[in-house]
């Protein structure tokens, strides 16, 4: 049995500007986990998830195809992950075998609640390496990412892809995003197999390593949000107020490129200040978009945590979910933790997750 994991991420900076080609973002993979298993089997397959046990597929082979015997259900990133990795395989010449793939994501709660973790990202990346390690295709950490933003895009149809990015890569990164127009453009006129070898377009990651006196704390507000849906909604203002958007890109790249060059300098004061830049700028964004980015619960999050002398801000799209805050080690947080349990909000007891290697391995 083959055995993989991918891990869950949080956005620390740059929300929405990235989904624009060429603009960064700061990202950090965490240690909560979708781990994805594959066992060969002669000829019925099957894809179970412990999340969603009423809606496990059962497959056959005809021919290179997969024949699923019930077609509702919730699996469209695995399906979309299988769909593009064996035609991965395929072009390599590899035979397509039958199997059972297992998925279990600790990125939501046992009773369902979502923390905005990033899970189908997760979820695309552990089912693109676990058929990678079943297949033995030729893969590395650049080749696994281009083939799960590829399988991800494809559902999900808008987004940056820094999620997979950070889950495949793992720890602190940098990502700047790729041309998504020129993607489609070349999938139509190129192979897998040359496009994963290509470089694409505006395409940058980086691993960064945080300043030693930096705590990441994260608060959970309780409240979800769809990506997707606020993503939508942020590009339908994109045509209608175009200069104050430019404006807000602009401000956003300039912004982080002070704050990748704080992380370089391992400067905290540095971080801290254009986190609290960013935070102006997605407000200001929210403002002019009518997007609710910044919710009643997130501000209250922020404005104790800025009480603490930390720094803070949404993560993510904003609108539920997830809070970020950016404290000196040398500061104790009982207190803040104290009054966020007070106002309803979570602490998320997580940790940096990193990657050691660049092959697929089980981490």
């Amino acid at each position: 049995m083959i055995t993989v994991k991918a891990p869950g991420k949080l956005y620390i900076a740059g929300e929405y500007a990235v989904v624009e080609s060429g603009f960064p973002a700061i990202i950090v993979a965490l240690d909560q986990f979708v781990t994805a298993t594959i066992s060969s089997s002669d000829t019925v397959g099957s894809i179970v998830s412990k999340q969603y046990q009423e809606n496990s597929i059962v497959w056959r082979r005809k021919g290179d195809a997969m024949v699923f015997d019930n077609r509702d259900n919730p699996f469209h990133y695995i399906l979309s992950a299988i769909s593009l990795t064996e035609a991965y395989a395929h072009e390599l010449g590899r035979d397509l075998g039958v199997y059972h793939l297992g998925i279990n994501s600790e990125l939501d709660s046992a009773d369902g609640k979502k923390y905005g973790l990033g899970s189908s990202a997760a979820v695309t990346v552990a089912t693109v390496k676990a058929l990678c390690r079943f297949y033995h295709l030729p893969m590395d950490k650049p080749k696994l990412f281009k083939l799960a933003a590829i399988a991800h895009l494809s559902v999900q149809g808008n987004g940056s892809l820094g999620d997979i990015a950070a889950s495949v890569y793992g720890g602190w990164i940098a990502y700047h995003s790729f041309d998504r127009d020129w993607l489609h453009v070349q999938r139509k006129q190129t192979s897998l197999s040359e496009l994963l070898d290509m470089d694409w377009p505006d395409l940058k990651i980086d691993l960064l390593t945080p300043p030693a006196d930096l705590r990441l704390m994260i608060g959970w507000t309780g409240s979800p949000a769809s990506t997707s849906h606020l993503v939508d909604k942020v590009a339908l203002v994109k045509a209608k107020q175009r200069g104050e958007y430019q404006t807000f890109l602009q401000d956003s790249k300039a912004c982080l490129k002070r704050m990748i060059a704080g992380f370089h300098a391992g400067d905290l004061q540095a971080i801290q200040t254009e986190i609290r830049c960013n935070r102006h700028l997605l407000q200001t964004l929210g403002a002019f978009s009518h997007v609710t980015i910044e919710t009643p619960i997130l501000k209250k999050m922020i404005h104790l945590a800025e009480a603490a002398g930390a720094a803070a801000k949404t993560s993510g799209a904003g609108g539920g979910d997830c809070g970020i805050v950016l404290i000196d080690q040398a500061i104790n947080p009982a207190n803040l933790l104290k009054q966020w349990a007070h106002d309803g909000i979570e602490q998320l007891n997580l940790t940096v997750h990193t990657v050691s290697d660049d092959s697929i391995s089980n981490a």
